[in-house]
């Protein structure tokens, strides 16, 4: 059995724990070990926040601009998509691996450290999109866990 969802969310504040929310039931639903559960939850939290400020055509967040959310969980992996319609990340954003001290930038390596694949890559005028992958564990007596 596979689940999965999509979310068409506007570029506030408060869609972020909306789609935080949302995920963690899911998981909780389907029987997804607790501690998976959070990492992914904190991943997507921030890779949503990255979608609410930078994500559009303006500084300032668009209540009328969009991002969206696609959540798929298959067998034991869980993949999280972010599309935003922002101006895309900056070519050192996408190609660097390490941590930052700089004041942007952190969020994209937390997201790195809480999934096991991610990938950040620009649409030619039409965004950023953020996709990471963890491989779940199982509760015991899980809905969906694979035997």
């Amino acid at each position: 059995m596979s689940i999965w969802w999509s979310l068409h969310l506007r570029r506030e504040a408060a869609s972020v724990p909306l789609a935080r929310r949302l995920l963690l039931g899911t998981m909780e639903t389907a029987g997804v070990d607790p501690d998976i559960s959070y990492d992914l939850s904190v991943a997507l939290s921030e890779a949503c926040a990255n979608a609410v400020e930078h994500g559009g055509s303006g500084a300032i967040p668009d209540e009328t601009e969009a991002y969206h959310v696609t959540a798929y969980l298959d067998g034991d992996c869980c993949r999280i998509e972010v599309t935003d319609s922002g101006p895309g990340f900056p070519p050192a954003a996408v190609t660097r691996r390490r941590p930052s001290l700089a004041e942007h930038g952190r969020g994209m390596h937390l997201i790195e450290e809480l999934a096991d694949h991610v990938r950040f890559r620009n649409r030619p005028g039409r965004g950023a999109v953020v996709t990471f992958d963890k491989m779940l564990k199982w509760r015991d007596g899980a809905l969906l866990s694979v035997s």
